[in-house]
C-alpha cells in the first residue's frame, strides 16, 4: 500500500476548532496514597477537511486538554468532502474499535455517535452514516475514525494517480 501523502503542512493560516472526546482520571498508588492525574483525547479541525487528534496528560483538567491540542494540531490529515459528505464507503479497523461511514443524502445529518461524531463534525461533514462495531473506547474509535477518513479518495485524486482524464474514470 502506497504511502497516504494527505498530511497537513502548516497549521499557521487554519482556523482550528477543538472538541473534548474523551477526559479519563487515572490513579497512580504511591506509598504516600493515591497520585491523581488526568488524560485527555482531543480532536481538532477546522471545518472544511482538516482534522487530527492527540492525547495530552497533566495533574489538571485544564492543562492536559491544552496538550492535547498541542498535540492534535502536529498529526493533522487533509480528508475529501464533497458536498458535505464524502466521495465513498470505507471501512477501518483499529485494535478492537471497527468503523463503518457511508455518504448520505443531503438533509440526513450525521448519524454517528461519541467519539465519531467528534470527528466527523470537526472534518466539516454534515451528512454521512456511521456506525461503530466492536470496542466502543474512545482512544481507538477516534483513531479508527480518522484512519477511514484518511483513505478516502476523490475522483480527481484516482484520476491523478491513473494518469487518466475524470471522464475516463467514470466510464470505467
Amino acid at each position: 500500500m502506497a504511502e497516504n501523502s494527505n498530511k497537513v503542512k502548516s497549521t499557521s493560516d487554519l482556523e482550528l476548532k477543538d472538541r473534548l472526546v474523551a477526559i479519563n482520571r487515572v490513579t497512580k498508588v504511591t506509598k504516600g496514597g493515591r497520585t491523581f492525574s488526568f488524560a485527555a483525547i482531543v480532536v481538532v479541525g477546522n471545518e472544511d477537511g482538516v482534522v487530527g487528534y492527540g492525547l495530552g496528560k497533566a495533574g489538571e483538567v485544564t492543562t492536559a486538554i491544552a496538550k492535547g491540542v498541542e498535540a492534535a494540531k502536529k498529526n493533522l490529515v487533509k480528508i475529501p468532502v464533497l458536498k458535505g459528505t464524502i466521495p465513498h464507503e470505507q471501512e477501518a479497523k483499529f485494535g478492537g474499535a471497527e468503523v463503518l461511514i457511508r455518504p448520505a443524502s443531503h438533509g440526513t445529518g450525521v448519524k454517528a455517535g461519541g467519539a465519531m461524531r467528534a470527528v466527523l463534525e470537526s472534518v466539516g461533514i454534515t451528512d454521512v452514516l456511521a456506525k461503530s462495531k466492536g470496542s466502543s473506547n474512545p482512544h481507538n474509535l477516534v483513531k479508527a475514525t480518522i484512519l477511514a477518513l484518511s483513505e478516502l479518495r476523490d475522483a480527481y485524486t484516482i484520476a491523478q494517480n491513473r494518469g487518466v482524464s475524470m471522464e475516463k474514470v467514470f466510464k470505467g
